[in-house]
């Protein structure tokens, strides 16, 4: 920064020591240094060599302010300064503001996840509450989930849509091979719309329509096994003709011979890309809250079955537990007891009948 600026002072003393030139003279870089050392070379180099004329002065940048070095009219150099003011520096954040700061930021995260889905259900904090047996546990989830289902099928309800009547559709006769040049034809193209979380909205039947522009077929690829629902919705909204379904997810959609793109291409029930997203949200809570429905219901009935065979086990003790283990051991060396005993009594029976037939056949041996 020093010398820039040191260069700059050595230009001004060569200016206030000479004066400009008329326009028609030729202009040089001038000549840097001490202007005694070289003022008598003014014979041999042209004096408009020395001074430039209209100099260009760059900006001098500061912290908090420029500086620019200019020639006035009258050929006087000058000093113009522009003056930036400081930027405010944050001051330093006591606990107090720092926790009104995070509260401000939490009611704007609040505010902005007003419909979430995650935010319905019972109203008032949450309480941690303790239950004596596990059916009591279970059941409350369940009335907990249920209430949820409640709140979120009626805030479906706001999504609904009137059904209008789609485009007016002639009915078109195409033979085998008209068919079959479809076909083949829409597979072969490579244009495509997807269907994604969101569904069938305005927005999916407006790149149909924009795809048909240029092409005959388009592709409709959504979810696997909800193919013949999407083909209905969108045959009725976009006016086209479903030719094929393919691999269980795509559809193929042929305009029409005489199609004319309409002016309004998102039809008017439909919902907009926003509200369709919201729908969405709410139907995949729905789903998981359904889900849960069922799995807790199953382990209430799994924990009554456990209940029958096994007793309640709120009613039983650890010492209980030790006396019915040590009573199974005993049944079981009791039945091992009878086990052994059993076989022995039977090999003795077998040796006493080996010794009374060995006995006969040397009886019969001494009589002959």
């Amino acid at each position: 920064m020093a010398i820039p600026l040191f260069r700059g002072f050595r230009r001004l003393l060569l200016l206030s020591l000479r004066k400009p030139l008329s326009s028609s003279s030729t202009s040089y870089r001038p000549i840097l240094g001490n202007p005694e050392n070289f003022l008598h070379l003014s014979r041999f180099v042209p004096q408009n060599s020395l001074i430039r004329q209209n100099p260009c002065w760059d900006l001098r940048n500061f912290s908090h302010g420029s500086v620019n070095f200019v020639i006035t009219k009258d050929g006087k150099p000058k000093f113009e300064t522009h003056e930036v003011e400081a930027p405010k520096k944050e001051k330093w954040k006591t606990k107090k503001r720092l926790k009104l700061q995070r509260k401000r930021e939490k009611k704007k995260r609040n505010a902005a996840n007003k419909r979430d889905p995650r935010r319905l259900g019972l109203k008032g904090k949450k309480k941690k509450q303790k239950f004596d047996t596990a059916e009591e546990r279970i059941k409350q989830k369940i009335e907990n989930a249920k209430v949820k289902e409640a709140l979120l099928i009626e805030r479906l309800k706001r999504y609904e849509v009137s059904k209008v009547q789609g485009p007016e559709v002639k009915p078109h006769f195409l033979t085998g091979e008209e068919r079959f040049y479809i076909k083949k034809m829409g597979q072969k193209r490579s244009n495509y719309v997807p269907i994604g979380r969101r569904g069938v909205f305005g927005g999916v039947i407006l790149n149909m329509h924009l795809h048909w522009k240029k092409h005959e077929t388009v592709k409709v690829i959504c979810k696997p096994g909800q193919v013949q629902e999407y083909a209905d919705e969108i045959a009725r909204l976009s006016g086209g003709i479903p030719i094929q379904i393919i691999a269980d997810d795509t559809i193929v959609f042929y305009r029409g011979r005489d199609y004319v793109q309409p002016e309004i291409m998102s039809p008017i029930d439909t919902l907009s890309k926003k509200k369709a997203l919201e729908k969405s949200k709410y139907e995949q809570s729905l789903e998981s809250v359904r889900r849960f429905i069922a799995i807790a219901e199953k382990e209430l009935e799994l924990y009554y079955r456990h209940v029958a065979l096994y007793g309640d086990p709120s009613n039983r003790s650890a010492y209980s537990i030790l006396d019915d283990s040590r009573s199974t051991r005993g049944k079981r060396n009791a039945e091992i007891g009878e086990e052994n005993y059993s076989a022995s009594e039977s090999n003795l029976s077998d040796l006493e009948l080996s010794e009374i037939d060995d006995s006969c056949s040397d009886d019969n041996q001494s009589l002959s």
